[in-house]
């Protein structure tokens, strides 16, 4: 049995929140939320708050238990991407790219034995 829990279009590059992502799959939650809360990075909070979710359908929709679970899977995908313009020399403009993500966190229990 699996729960995921998904963030979609999140204002941060995908590129950014990949490095946060990859710290904690294939962790406990426990050990993954103590990594998250001492990394210094702008997409540690919302990967986190994504995983306390995860855990939480978990425990509230499959009636798992929260002590044995492990974060399975944990991916970013690329959102809608914001078009900027922002003025140049000569009167010309230069495009800029707002990024956003989609991530998803897979919890599942772990396995006895």
């Amino acid at each position: 049995m699996q729960a995921k829990a998904v963030a979609k279009t999140v204002r941060i590059a995908p590129r950014k929140v990949r490095l946060v992502v990859d710290l904690i799959r294939g962790k406990d939650v426990g050990e993954a939320i103590a990594i998250l809360k001492n990394t210094h990075r702008s997409a540690s909070p919302v990967v986190e708050k994504v995983l306390n979710s995860a855990v939480a359908n978990a425990e509230h929709n499959y009636e798992m238990d929260t002590d044995n679970l492990v974060v399975s899977e944990a991916y970013v995908n690329e959102g809608v991407t914001l078009k900027r313009f922002r003025p140049r020399a000569q009167g010309r403009a230069s495009q800029i790219n707002k990024r956003t993500s989609h991530i998803t966190v897979v919890v599942t229990e772990k396995k006895e034995g």
